[in-house]
């Protein structure tokens, strides 16, 4: 079968580790079988940061998928170090408030020379990955420059808002500012990269993992082009719910729909995305096992959530790929 996945980071890597699993691949590396899976990648977190382009989802699903992860973190290489990060703290360089590991750091000069060289996006992660064997084909959702930036209230002056990437408001404020908007600075303008929409035409099912659905799913759903595909394709197309209990399964997603006026339940989530029968992109939406939810035109089913191993994820990807109409014996 020919799969694909919409993802984030550290979630959607994990999400895709039980779909390889579902489908008999080995959980990490490359492996022989006569599936297809294709992760189209959030690029929306990518950011700059001391004359190099950092891409956080792209690499945690490159490095879980490859065998590389730090596993206790959820991103990052294993076994890293942080001398350049402790240097570039002595000299007082900003910003300090984003750590990049020694490991880290080859994999993001490599990157940043063939980007400046006037490679595309998805030809130098393809490159990236040739080291990696992820089993995956791993797509940023466009070669095309996208930023997600946040309107919050600014922590250094009451009574006053300013716009900052999503990295600042995520990983140096921890979203605790509130956030009043949140946009994907360039998404208008940008192109899905080459095999996204050949990938979603061609699918037998299309899973949305149970990433952040307003700046990782909702971020690639914002590229022109995408959701036009996802209408049209004819595979099933399925979300797992990234909200258990009316609390998010990971990070701070509830921060996010708040700033978009959606409410933290499965249920609000999934009439976020809608049914495809009514100009949305879902046909089935996985909640956790026990709660209900009415999403119009969208068949619900409820089954266990917690990626709690490989195992307990690819019985939830077996379940998406069953409510998609593509089963797995």
């Amino acid at each position: 079968m020919k799969i694909v996945v919409v993802v984030g980071g550290v979630g959607g890597a994990r999400f895709l580790l039980g779909v390889k699993a579902a489908l008999g691949m080995a959980p990490e590396g490359a492996s022989e079988s006569g599936h297809e899976v294709t992760a189209l990648v959030n690029t929306g977190d990518d950011v700059w940061m001391h004359g190099l382009r950092i891409c956080p989802d792209l690499d945690t699903c490159m490095y879980t998928l490859g065998g590389g992860i730090d596993k206790e973190r959820g991103w990052g290489h294993s076994g890293e170090t942080w001398v350049v990060k402790e240097e570039l703290a002595a000299y007082g360089a900003e910003p300090s408030w984003f750590g990049l590991g020694d490991k880290d750091i080859a994999t993001h000069l490599i990157r940043s020379r063939m980007l400046r060289a006037g490679y595309p996006l998805s030809a130098v992660t393809e490159a990236l990955c040739d080291r990696w064997q992820p089993g995956v084909r791993l797509l940023p959702m466009s070669d095309d420059r996208v930023e997600t930036h946040v309107v919050i209230d600014d922590p250094e002056q009451d009574g006053q808002q300013k716009a900052v990437h999503f990295q600042e408001w995520w990983v140096r404020y921890r979203a605790e500012p509130k956030a009043h908007s949140i946009v994907a600075v360039g998404a208008d303008e940008a192109k899905p990269a080459p095999g996204v929409l050949d990938a979603i035409e061609d699918a037998d099912a299309v899973l949305f993992a149970p990433s952040n659905p307003v700046v990782s799913v909702g971020t690639v759903l914002g590229v022109p082009g995408v959701r036009d595909a996802l209408r049209k394709t004819s595979a099933g197309v399925v979300g797992v719910s990234p909200i258990i209990g009316g609390k998010a399964l990971r990070g701070m997603a509830d921060a996010c729909l708040t700033a978009i006026g959606v409410e933290t339940s499965a249920e609000a989530v999934g009439r976020h995305y809608g049914s495809r029968k009514d100009g949305g992109v879902l046909d089935g939406w996985l909640i956790a096992e026990g709660e209900t939810a009415d999403v119009p035109g969208v068949t619900v089913r409820d089954v266990p959530l917690l990626m709690s191993d490989v195992d307990a994820t690819a019985a939830m990807a077996r379940a998406a790929l069953e409510l998609a109409g593509a089963p797995v014996d």
